[in-house]
């Protein structure tokens, strides 16, 4: 399969090199000295532990890296979402489309799937792919598992089945909403655990984040259309999971460096990476009220992002609400 990746951060770069064991890819890069680096040293300055392949193409031709491909796989930080979807449709859309960004769109909320909608009305041969993956351990080839959905039960079942391989396996869903509110959700309780970790308030404490954190993950999701069940599999209890534990989650990082007491201005300076997780917070913070659902961790952390609450006191606030059943 011709297979066009846009974006060359650290995923775009991940997963180019993991789908050219099977695929002829395509790598695009819009930004001129990003593609500069990228085409001289074959390296992502965001994942510089793993060098491109031979089979994967750099281009910062978007014509070109479109040329002929069998599907797109955009994989831009979600503000970008609408520019690379518009940019697609101008250059005319592949036979098949695919969206790999986590997160609410900063201005309106909205999630990715919208987006696309806006931009490529009727398109049918649309979905997201998400799941429990750090970029890092992709590009080194470990095993990894993501899922595919789409509204296009077929689509989503041939995309799924077109770059699966033995140590990037990929399920397929219906459950579009589903899937992209998990990868939305799951950066806003990692950063609370991230701050329970930075506290030093244990591994108990942090389990009961988890848990209580997929509870209402998945009361908002239910609420704005998403399927209950999606939340127990890879896009939400699996993401979740990982980036609330792992060592190389970015939002689990400013958690533990909020809770440090640095400011979130610094931490986002010192990150140098997107941290989905912060925007997210303040959309699912919104989209909770309009919903009239109970979000306390969300809710929490959003009084540390922007009302300058000190995380002991967030936290303090949590342990003392009134007891109910599970």
């Amino acid at each position: 399969m011709n297979l066009a990746i846009l974006g060359a951060g650290a995923w775009g770069t991940a997963l180019a090199i993991a789908f050219s064991a099977q695929h002829r890819v395509r790598l695009w890069e819009g930004q001129a000295d990003a593609y500069a680096h990228l085409a001289r040293s074959r390296v992502s300055r965001f994942l510089p532990e793993a060098p491109l392949p031979d089979g994967v193409t750099v281009t910062d031709d978007l014509a070109q890296a479109l040329a002929g491909a069998d599907m797109a796989l955009v994989v831009t930080p979600t503000a970008f979402l609408e520019q690379a979807v518009r940019d697609v449709a101008a250059a005319g859309a592949p036979p098949g489309l695919l969206w790999a960004c986590k997160g609410f769109v900063r201005a309106s909320g909205r999630l990715a799937h919208e987006v696309v909608a806006a931009q490529l009305p009727g398109a049918r041969r649309v979905g997201v792919l998400s799941g429990p993956s750090f970029a890092l351990e992709v590009a080194r080839g470990l095993p990894t598992a993501l899922v595919c959905a789409s509204g296009d039960a077929a689509f989503a079942a041939e995309a799924a089945g077109a770059l699966n391989a033995p140590r990037l396996r990929i399920y397929s869903s219906r459950d579009v909403v589903g899937v992209e509110l998990g990868g939305a959700l799951k950066n806003v309780i990692a950063l609370a655990a991230g701050i329970s970790d930075g506290l030093a308030l244990g591994f108990n404490a942090r389990a009961a984040l988890i848990t209580r954190g997929l509870a209402e993950m998945a009361r908002l999701g239910v609420a704005m259309g998403g399927q209950a069940e999606t939340f127990n599999g890879l896009a939400g209890m699996g993401d979740l999971v990982l980036t609330c534990t792992g060592e190389l989650s970015r939002n689990r990082t400013v958690g533990l460096r909020l809770a440090q007491g640095k400011t979130l201005a610094a931490v986002l300076a010192e990150l140098g990476h997107v941290a989905e997780g912060v925007e997210s917070a303040r959309a699912a913070r919104d989209h909770a009220r309009s919903h009239a659902v109970d979000m306390p961790i969300t809710q929490a952390v959003c009084a540390i992002l922007f009302e300058g609450r000190d995380p002991r006191e967030a936290v303090r606030q949590l342990l003392t609400r009134e007891p109910r059943s599970e």
